[in-house]
């Protein structure tokens, strides 16, 4: 038996040159995340919202992550119904976190949520994540914690995923996985790696089963100013292109 490969009609000419940037960022963020092992199947999302509209791109259900492209994305609004003719439907459970972050901060125009093996297990520890390692100084001054209500369906809980999120970079989603947020493609997915790689290190390191040296508090607050020198004034696009370029390498056709 042969198995037909996925072939998504182009959207480009339908879109202006700042959505079909934002459609290939994003395919490329589904791609790079398949690449990096971080999937649970079709069951998790990454969203960007299109400037200046309340319109928002999201995954096609059905998919995996490795079959997205920056065509085959759906375009939604923030109550779930399409605004671009698509075959593909879309998750609740997805639309209704997505929406409720791209609603409550309009600076985050990249979501990334994921179900990541390391982030669900550190999600399920009662101390969260610890400041054990250097990936954490990245995360722990603009981390936020949401506790479990079950699987995001109900309406209810979009007041209490806003409030938990805040003006916050990082959610930890307990007992359920990770969230990022970010400016751009590049802001999001770094953040994203860097909270994934500081979970595999906790579950790691506690699996070794010594005794855990912890940071002290003032480097960890003292983390914001140390990453921006670090950078020398350049921001996460610094490592976008590369990225990119690995994406183009490894698993090629995101950008049709």
């Amino acid at each position: 038996m042969t198995i037909a490969q996925l072939q998504f009609p182009s959207v480009r000419h339908l879109v202006d040159e700042t959505e079909w940037k934002m459609r290939v960022d994003l395919a490329a963020c589904y791609r790079l995340a398949a690449l990096f092992g971080w999937t649970d199947l079709i069951f998790t999302h990454l969203t960007a919202r299109i400037p200046d509209t309340d319109h928002f791109l999201i995954n096609p259900y059905g998919v995996m992550f490795d079959e997205v492209t920056a065509s085959s994305l759906v375009k939604v609004d923030l109550q779930g119904r399409k605004v671009m003719e698509s075959d593909y439907d879309i998750i609740p459970a997805g639309f209704l976190i997505h929406s409720t972050v791209h609603a409550a901060r309009p600076d985050a125009h990249f979501v990334m949520h994921l179900h990541s093996i390391n982030g669900v297990a550190v999600s399920a520890q009662e101390q969260g994540l610890l400041p054990i390692s250097q990936q954490a100084l990245f995360v722990m001054n603009s981390l936020g914690y949401h506790d479990y209500e079950g699987i995001a369906l109900k309406d209810a809980e979009r007041a209490t995923l806003a409030r938990d999120l805040a003006d916050r970079q990082f959610l930890m989603l307990r007992n359920h996985g990770l969230l990022t947020t970010g400016r751009s493609a590049a802001d999001a997915f770094l953040a994203m790696h860097k909270f994934e790689a500081a979970c595999m290190i906790q579950v790691r390191a506690q699996a070794g089963g010594g005794a855990l040296r912890t940071i002290a508090p003032e480097i960890i607050a003292g983390a914001p100013e140390q990453i921006a020198a670090g950078r020398r004034g350049r921001g996460p696009e610094v490592v976008w292109q590369p990225l990119l370029r690995q994406a183009a390498r490894q698993s090629p056709g995101f950008d049709q």
